[in-house]
């Protein structure tokens, strides 16, 4: 059976070096188009009630039906997407800002 050194130089790719580490990639998180996000958390009143709202996103909407489960999972809170922008019930900023820090997504201050 053909050595996986065999087959990258049959696809033409480079051999991996073994004396130099392997670069680490950036952690940030991105969109579908390559592009760094930067999240905005702020909160606004409906109906007298607090909403966080957390916007920015160009993700996958799978993607973002994760992060809402994990919202509502982690806050004890009720939530909805709307158009790329997760809305969440009460007034969670700063717990949202840690959870997104946490996946890995850069929110503005």
């Amino acid at each position: 059976m053909a050595d996986l050194k065999d087959l990258a130089s049959l696809l033409g790719m480079p051999e991996p070096d073994a004396k130099t580490p392997a670069t680490k990639t950036d952690e940030k998180r991105r969109g579908h188009d390559g592009q760094v996000l930067q999240l905005r958390v702020r909160v606004e009143k409906r109906r007298g009630k607090p909403i966080s709202i957390a916007q920015g996103f160009f993700s996958h909407p799978m993607e973002l039906n994760r992060l809402l489960t994990l919202f509502k999972k982690t806050l004890g809170a009720g939530g909805q997407l709307v158009d790329q922008t997760i809305e969440m019930q009460g007034d969670h900023v700063e717990r949202i800002k840690k959870l997104l820090e946490a996946e890995g997504y850069r929110v503005k201050k």
